[in-house]
């Protein structure tokens, strides 16, 4: 926080938030000055200004014991908030904003950040005074979404305030995010006025290109060419600098004066910058990129690209891009971070917006699904993304937005294995594109791997309603390809039922039991019935038709059949014109071929299942000791400040703290030491070498040992064999038999910690039978489900069921343990058996490392 943070404001605009300094002294006195005596009143009481410019001296004196908040305005200090800290674990709060900024939404963020301040440095309660008067404060302390006990006592309201976070506050956070990040945008996606700066009279210039896609795509609003050395361009009078108010400006000027024509749109009070010139991060211009950023975050200005197509709304006629062809008004609105991609998807999609967001340096994703959710315009939101700037943001918005509308994303890069080494089978198995996975799907983001598949679900999301389950009735004229779509449906998880005896007539038919073979002398007419029959169905969810032009009446006739068909259905329908990509009636998706219509329709029904199901899942009520966890963390990363491996014994201590119990483990560290342990553990042990991480590869595993000679003997063939890689040795107790399973947790820093569990013991890299999922996990016996081992413990061919109940507590422990602890890089439970009435860990390994906190979901901040 001691660097400071931009934040956005409730009308779109950007403050810069950091912690106050004696330097501002001078600054928060022209704050007294520049407030009204009202103000002044409110803040001080009786006081007034004299008070307040001696209070100013104060806080910014050495003596001062208080945490301040300065939020400064297009470089003016406009509002300082505090809270100091009492013996009782309360804390003085108050807060000043200038006059000109009131109404902004900028007093309630301080407080916000305030309160999650004074919260991490134990502070129980803000106590806050305000006179009765001051309705405007009394109002937004309430509303802030803390806990508030009220008391008036003469004039006076005494309010104090819970500092610890609560739903309510989490509710109005997202909410005061979403309003600021929309608003924000508003001006860049609907700008009233537009500016092109760089507006040539080259034809094959880009900034001509721009100006003719805004003239030929009917934008209603002014449009001011910028070109200090023409008088005209395109039939508009020229500006030699961008004028006063103008909503957007669209920069295509080289890239060494985009920092000076970002400054004068900074003095011109423009809204939005999209910057289309390259030669920034990209070409190693990092400094010059930060720079273009700054100037834009100090004039409140939102940025776009650079090195981006531009920006296109079909709602409201802007084609504010060089893109060579006229995108169609549809309902998907697509961001692109591949300007090559975009252009190559909007040829085939109807959109209702796209964003070229280029380099990404401000505006992104998580500002645009913000700004999509609430566009009557969008009825999906298509993202082709190359990085994710805060993927732990992207999954909290994605999880609401899609409540509404479907999320649908292609990240590129899925082959990489991550930048740094690891030991641990979780650690190998977890890469960053699995973090992806399991990121998106918590989220309920539709991910794909191709563009071909996002533009395939995208059709079928913006013309059809979700299926209401996975029962699909194929209706066509040629057997093939209807059987190809068969078997499809049940490849994905789909069933294709029997259908009901009467529902069509048996004329001309070759079968009827789904799919239903009409036969290649099938016509329009007769296609058009069997599929009327069908969409009114009780007994199917899905119609899926597949035609094989030119037999029957022809493909014109068909496809005017099946429209009239289903105009009024509200089921979802679908179909595959063999050899044809299109729409047809503007809203029934049509494929090719069966296998693509069938994947599509399974990505839809299972989006479908997730929007149906809860919300926010329960998580379980896990009992836990965190205060003495987090002490074992910080005591070991005190011993090794680089991060080491846990002893077996800190393990264990730590794994306590959460309700996880290892196997008795007694360390040893010669053969007599290790016989006298297998004595007191209880004969036949394991013994298990200390030092290597996969033991078993290297020897380091010694089963069913049934006296204590076999133990001393296997103790020095494991020495000798080991060599100093062996530090030791730990004597366990046989464990009965049963389904050897692995639990384990990764931490990237960027994504948060994800939990494994799999195929165990020697299995586990061999089968690479995992399922991942976001710590903290909530349905973890959805997780195990997802194996195909989870026959194993359902008892299978004969063998007895064991507790799978017991391994999905396990799963939720070590999900809370990774949540609560960032500190814990690696983490594997292998194997954990499991047996008929437990699962017990036989085997752990811990690694702690030093990182940052990961930063509260709470503080509103831009990246």
């Amino acid at each position: 926080m001691s660097e400071g943070y931009d934040v956005l404001l409730r009308d779109g605009g950007i403050a810069h938030v950091r912690p106050l300094c004696p330097g501002d002294r001078a600054a928060l006195h022209e704050l007294v000055e520049r407030s009204s005596e009202r103000s002044a009143y409110l803040r001080f009481f009786t006081g007034g200004r004299s008070t307040a410019h001696a209070y100013m001296d104060r806080i910014t004196s050495g003596v001062y014991r208080g945490h301040a908040l300065v939020a400064a305005l297009r470089g003016r200090l406009v509002a300082v908030a505090e809270y100091v800290p009492m013996d009782d674990g309360k804390a003085d709060l108050a807060i000043l904003i200038d006059d000109a900024v009131h109404g902004h939404g900028l007093g309630t963020l301080l407080l916000e950040h305030v309160a999650l301040d004074a919260a991490e440095h134990g502070v129980g309660t803000l106590v806050a005074d305000v006179l009765a008067e001051n309705r405007p404060m009394i109002r937004v302390l309430h509303d802030l979404g803390l806990d508030v006990a009220r008391r008036f006592e003469g004039g006076m309201m005494h309010l104090d305030i819970a500092a610890r976070p609560t739903a309510r506050l989490r509710e109005g956070v997202e909410a005061r995010d979403h309003e600021a990040a929309r608003t924000s945008l508003a001006r860049v996606l609907a700008p009233r006025s537009v500016a092109v700066i760089g507006a040539s009279r080259n034809e094959r210039a880009v900034g001509h290109k721009v100006l003719r896609n805004l003239l030929d795509g009917g934008f209603d609003g002014p449009i001011h060419p910028v070109n200090p050395h023409a008088a005209e361009v395109a039939g508009l009078a020229c500006h030699a600098k961008v004028p006063d108010g103008v909503d957007l400006a669209v920069v295509a000027v080289p890239a060494r004066h985009v920092l000076e024509v970002a400054r004068d749109c900074a003095q011109a009070g423009v809204a939005g910058l999209i910057v289309l010139t390259s030669g920034f991060a990209e070409a190693g211009q990092q400094s010059v990129e930060g720079e273009l950023l700054r100037i834009c975050r100090s004039a409140g200005m939102r940025l776009v690209g650079p090195n981006c197509l531009g920006v296109v709304n079909t709602a409201v006629r802007l084609n504010a891009s060089f893109l060579p062809h006229r995108p169609v008004q549809g309902r998907v609105a697509l961001l692109s971070q591949s300007g090559a991609v975009g252009a190559a998807l909007l040829e085939r999609l109807d959109v209702s917006s796209f964003v070229s967001v280029g380099n990404k340096a401000d505006v992104s994703g998580n500002d645009l699904l913000e700004y999509w959710e609430d566009d009557p315009a969008t009825d999906v939101i298509a993202l082709y993304l190359e990085s994710f700037g805060n993927p732990r943001k992207f999954a909290r918005i994605a999880r609401r937005v899609g409540r509404s509308k479907p999320v649908l994303l292609v990240k590129s890069g899925r082959s990489g294995a991550g930048g740094r080494a690891v030991r641990s089978h979780t650690a190998a198995a977890a890469t960053p594109d699995v973090a992806v996975d399991a990121l998106t799907r918590a989220a309920g983001v539709i991910r794909l791997d191709s563009v071909n598949e996002l533009i395939d679900t995208a059709k079928l999301l913006a013309g059809q309603p979700l299926p209401e389950g996975r029962r699909v009735a194929i209706v066509g004229n040629s057997g093939g390809p209807q059987a190809m779509a068969a078997d499809a449906c049940e490849r994905s998880g789909l069933t294709v039922p029997e259908l009901p005896p009467g529902l069509l007539d048996a004329r001309a038919a070759a079968a009827l039991g789904n799919p239903v073979d009409l036969t290649a002398d099938a016509t329009a007419d007769e296609l058009g019935a069997a599929v009327e029959a069908l969409v009114a169905s009780a007994e199917v969810d899905v119609v899926l038709i597949v035609y094989t032009p030119p037999f029957g009446s022809g493909l014109d006739r068909t496809r005017q059949a099946i429209a009239e068909a289903t105009k009024t259905s509200g089921k979802t329908v679908l179909a595959c014109v063999v050899g044809h990509d299109g729409v047809i009636d503007g809203r029934i998706p049509s494929y090719a071929f069966p296998e693509q219509a069938v994947a599509a329709l399974a990505r839809a029904v299972c989006y479908a299942e997730w929007r149906r199901g809860p919300a926010e899942p329960a998580g379980a009520d896990v009992r836990v000791d965190g205060r003495a966890a987090r002490e074992i963390v910080e005591a070991e990363l005190a011993a090794s400040p680089q991060g080491c491996w846990l002893s077996p014994a800190a393990t264990a201590r730590l794994l306590a703290c959460y309700g996880v119990p290892l196997v008795e483990s007694l360390e040893v560290d010669s053969p007599d030491s290790a016989a006298e342990a297998a004595g007191r553990a209880g004969l036949p042990v394991v013994l298990k070498a200390v030092g290597p991480v996969h033991k078993s590869d290297v020897g380091g595993v010694r089963l069913d040992l049934r006296t204590e000679e076999q133990v001393r003997q296997a103790y020095r063939e494991m020495a000798a064999r080991l060599g100093a890689e062996m530090t030791g040795a730990i004597v366990q107790p046989m464990v009965p038999g049963g389904v050897e399973m692995i639990v384990g947790g990764v931490s990237y820093p960027a994504f948060g910690p994800l939990v494994m569990v799999g195929m165990g013991g020697v299995m586990a890299d061999l089968l690479a039978d995992r399922a991942f999922r976001v710590a903290p996990v909530t349905g973890a016996a959805g997780m195990i489900e997802e194996l195909r081992c989870a026959a194993l413990l359902h008892g299978y061919r004969g063998s007895p069921p064991v507790d799978a109940e017991a391994l999905a507590d396990r799963i939720t422990r070590i999900g809370r343990l990774l949540d609560d602890l960032p500190q814990v890089a690696e983490l594997d439970l292998n194997p954990v058996i499991v047996t008929a009435d437990d699962a017990v860990t036989v085997d752990a390994r811990i690694r702690v490392a030093p990182c940052e906190p990961p930063p509260s979901p709470l503080l509103r901040r831009l990246r």
